[in-house]
């Protein structure tokens, strides 16, 4: 099994806890670790001048009601515009404990976010994402083959189509995990075959994003390795209802 990865199911704090409204700050990231999640999901985009920061969307437009786009900024300005976004590096730094998620937003942002990790020496503990197959494989191809990864959107689909059509399928060596929806439009992809045939491969299967208890029981019943959600007070509830949250000693 990977280093990154511990026995499942396992709880993830998407964006840091989205639900409360300061999603990929430091202060959503401490209030999940404080909760006890030992993994937190966040996003990368990289400044004008190759400063990796945390942050999902592509412009300031939403969280901050501006226009400017992050990859048109330099590091300085973006202080100026928003000061709640973080570096990249600076957050890996500050929780040596936890593990992330990163979901790399931009082609501009891969080279900045392999160089972050590898400065802090946080390869055995975060796991690089995108729904990017193309950009995965860039970030596979600089990390080396002992970061783990998940999977892009056509290798999900070939995941999916090999489960119901019983073919054989690899995966990069790096691959842990299919990181992926319920359903993706009128497709369903988490059913008992697809979490099967994920694991006869090696993969666990996250599920985002899940804010619903009932929802996140019949997952786990279903059988799935983890589970993203914005509610993190209500995964967690629902983990200690099953004896299965993280204690200290007890990962």
């Amino acid at each position: 099994m990977s280093a990154y990865l511990d026995d499942p199911p396992l709880a993830f704090a998407h964006r840091g806890g989205a639900a409360e409204g300061d999603e990929n700050t430091a202060e959503a990231f401490a209030r999940a670790v404080a909760l006890g999640y030992r993994y937190v999901e966040t996003d990368v985009h990289a400044t004008s001048d190759g400063v990796p920061v945390v942050f999902h969307d592509t412009t300031l437009a939403r969280v901050a009601g501006r226009p400017e786009r992050i990859e048109d900024l330099s590091w300085a300005e973006l202080t100026t515009v928003w000061p709640a976004v973080p570096r990249l590096d600076d957050v890996l730094a500050g929780w040596p404990e936890i593990r992330f998620n990163i979901d790399v937003k931009a082609a501009s942002a891969i080279e900045p976010t392999v160089e972050a990790v590898t400065r802090v020496s946080a390869g055995d503990r975060v796991l690089l994402a995108s729904f990017s197959d193309a950009r995965l494989a860039r970030l596979r191809l600089l990390a080396g083959p002992k970061v783990a990864t998940s999977l892009g959107m056509r290798s999900v689909a070939r995941l999916k189509a090999a489960s119901v059509g019983g073919w054989r399928i690899t995966m990069p060596p790096s691959a842990v995990a299919a990181q992926v929806p319920v359903r993706y439009g009128r497709v369903r992809l988490v059913d008992r075959r697809f979490i099967g045939y994920a694991h006869r491969l090696g993969l666990q299967v996250h599920v985002w994003t899940i804010d619903d208890p009932a929802e996140m029981h019949y997952l786990l019943d279903l059988g799935v390795d983890g589970i993203m959600t914005d509610r993190v007070d209500v995964l967690r509830d629902v983990y200690m209802s099953r004896g299965v949250w993280p204690t200290e000693g007890n990962p």
